[in-house]
C-alpha cells in the first residue's frame, strides 16, 4: 500500500562515547565509562520512528563487517526495515567517537565515515519505488551531495524533511534548499545557509522566511535552551521551554525531527507536531542512550502534559 511508510536516507554507524567521572581534562587520561551504542543521523531518526509507532524504510551504506552485522542485527530486532542499505564487501561501517564533558556535552569527537562516499546516483536510481512510494523521506546531509541532488529534483512529489546534520554538512545543499518540505536547522546552520545573522525573534522571522521563499513549506529553527521558532507561512511561533537536566545531548535533534514527521505523517498541525516534537527530544535528553528505550507516542503525549512551554 503506498504512503504506508516513511523513508530514511542517511546514516547508519556505531557510537563510542566517552563519559568522565569527574571535569574533563584536555590531553590527558580521564577516568569514566565507556559507552558503544549503534547511530548515524538517519538510522536514529529511523529508530526513534519505529519507537513511535511508524514503519520506516532505511536506506543507508554500511560495511560487512562486525559493526555492519550489528546496525542490521538490531534493525531486525527493533522492526527497521533496512533490506534497501547498501552493504560493502570489505569496507569499514562508518565510526563516530565522542567524548563529553563534565556537562554532558562534546568535547571532543572523531568520525571516520568515508564509507557514505560509496552511495552512489546509479545505486539511489534502483531505490525510486522506495523513495517515490513513501509518503514522507527524510534525508541526512551524511550522504554525497549529487545523490541529494538527484533525489530531490527526480522525486517531484514526495515530501523531504531535511536533517542538516552539522554546519559544514549543512553547506552542500545550501542551492537545493527549496526542494524540502520540512527544514531544522539549528541558529548557526540557519544563519550559514541565509546569510542572516539571527539575534533576535525579527531575524529569526527574517531568516525562516528566506527558506520560505525559495521553496521550503515549513521552518524549524531549533534554538537549544531558548526553544524553538517555527513558521509555515500562516502559523508564526516562537515556544520556549523550562530549564531540563541534560543527561545526554546526543540524538534529541533526531528525536526532534522523528516526531516532527510523525506529525506530518498523521496530519497533525504545526503547532502540536512542535510541542511533540520538543517532547521527543527532552525525552532523548533526559535518558544517557542516544535512543531513549522507552520512546512511545505515549512517552511523548504525557511528557507534552508535565512540561511547561510558553
Amino acid at each position: 500500500m503506498n504512503n504506508s511508510y516513511i523513508a530514511v536516507v542517511g546514516g547508519a554507524n556505531v557510537d563510542i562515547q566517552g563519559f568522565p567521572y569527574k571535569n574533563f581534562i584536555p590531553r590527558d587520561s580521564n577516568p569514566g565509562n565507556i559507552k558503544i551504542s549503534l547511530g548515524g543521523v538517519g538510522r536514529n531518526i529511523g529508530e526513534n520512528l519505529v519507537k513511535l509507532g511508524v514503519y520506516v524504510k532505511l536506506i543507508s551504506v554500511i560495511g560487512d563487517d562486525i559493526y555492519g552485522c550489528k546496525i542490521l542485527g538490531e534493525a531486525k530486532n527493533i522492526g527497521l526495515d533496512m533490506k534497501d542499505s547498501l552493504i560493502l564487501e570489505g569496507e569499514a561501517t562508518s565510526t563516530y567517537l565522542s567524548i563529553l564533558d563534565e556537562y554532558k556535552d562534546m568535547a571532543a569527537a572523531v568520525s571516520s565515515m568515508e564509507i557514505y562516499e560509496k552511495m552512489t546516483v546509479d545505486f539511489i536510481k534502483e531505490k525510486r519505488q522506495v523513495i517515490d512510494n513513501s509518503k514522507i523521506c527524510i534525508i541526512d546531509t551524511n550522504i554525497p551531495r549529487e545523490v541529494i541532488e538527484y533525489i530531490v529534483t527526480t522525486h517531484k512529489e514526495t515530501d523531504f524533511f531535511l536533517d542538516t546534520v552539522s554546519t559544514t554538512k549543512a553547506k552542500k545543499i545550501k542551492d537545493l534548499i527549496g526542494y524540502f518540505h520540512t527544514i531544522k536547522p539549528n541558529r548557526i546552520e540557519a544563519q550559514m545557509l541565509t546569510g542572516i545573522e539571527i539575534t533576535n525573534d525579527n531575524d529569526l522571522k527574517k531568516a525562516s522566511e528566506y527558506f520560505l521563499e525559495r521553496g521550503v513549506k515549513r521552518v524549524f529553527i531549533s534554538l537549544g535552551d531558548n526553544g524553538v521558532f517555527y513558521n509555515d507561512g500562516e502559523n508564526i511561533n516562537h515556544i520556549k521551554t523550562t530549564k531540563i537536566k541534560v543527561t545526554n545531548a546526543t540524538g534529541a535533534g533526531d528525536a526532534f525531527i522523528a516526531a516532527l514527521a510523525y506529525g506530518h505523517y498523521y496530519n497533525i498541525g504545526i503547532e502540536e507536531s512542535t510541542k511533540m516534537a520538543i517532547a521527543a527530544s527532552i525525552l532523548t535528553l533526559s535518558h544517557e542512550d542516544t535512543i531513549n528505550p522507552s520512546m512511545s507516542i505515549e512517552r511523548v503525549k504525557s511528557k507534552m502534559e508535565e512540561i511547561e512551554l510558553c
